[in-house]
């Protein structure tokens, strides 16, 4: 425990005073400063200028990074002949209709993203309450609905990552692994926030991008200049 405090305080000490960097910055910041026994996952967080709790302020979208996010995803998807065989030749890990929903039922949930023919929504709509709170639920606005299964089960293996605001308006995600190299953290991160600055809601007010901060799994964040992570 000494040692892990000992490098806490050391990280902490690299970024203290350190705000409103540059996106590159940033980077070399964490990467300099990831010294867990694991590949740490590099986070953004993003707080926005809007009240989610309005339908005309959410935001939701995807999008696939450029450089993949470094994470083994596994895919569960709801479908029947033909479009289940596709699902499972285009690399899906769990495949089924009512006995993956008796599955899931049953508490056991051993995927990170689940994709559905619109066929099955019926079934899929009775796991809203389980799905739905671990940001699981397929819907056609993310493209987890779908009839092209396979495509959506590529893209999702290939480093795509959904993004959601949270109740006080803030979008967080990983964005790669902080043994990347550094031009390709940064390429993730601003694709990251362009597809945030795309998905922009009618109803969003004054300032939308407020703030965005960068860290490690383990380590203490920094902010980031916001014209720098959009280009403006």
């Amino acid at each position: 425990m000494a040692k892990l405090g000992k490098r806490t305080r050391a990280a902490r000490e690299a970024f203290a005073g350190k705000d409103n960097v540059t996106v590159e910055e940033a980077v070399a910041l964490i990467k300099a400063n990831a010294n867990a026994k694991f590949d740490e996952t590099v986070e953004i967080a993003m707080n926005l200028g809007v009240d989610p709790r309005h339908a005309d302020q959410m935001v939701r979208g995807v999008v696939g990074l450029p450089n993949g996010t470094g994470k083994t995803v596994r895919v569960a998807v709801f479908a029947r002949g033909p479009k289940a065989d596709e699902a499972q030749a285009a690399g899906a890990d769990i495949v089924g209709a009512e006995d993956l929903m008796e599955t899931i039922q049953s508490g056991k949930i051993e995927f990170d993203r689940c994709i559905a023919t619109p066929d099955m929504m019926p079934i899929v709509g009775r796991l809203g309450k389980i799905l739905g709170p671990r940001n699981l639920m397929p819907n056609p606005k993310v493209g987890t609905v779908t009839m092209d299964v396979a495509q959506a089960v590529k893209d999702a293996k290939g480093g795509q990552v959904q993004f959601k605001a949270e109740k006080a308006g803030v979008v967080h995600a990983g964005v790669g692994k902080a043994s990347f190299d550094a031009d390709k953290l940064a390429q993730n991160i601003r694709a990251f926030v362009a597809a945030v600055s795309a998905a922009k809601p009618t109803g969003a007010k004054g300032t939308y991008m407020k703030k965005i901060a960068l860290s490690s799994s383990m380590g203490p964040g920094v902010t980031v200049d916001v014209s720098s992570a959009t280009g403006n």
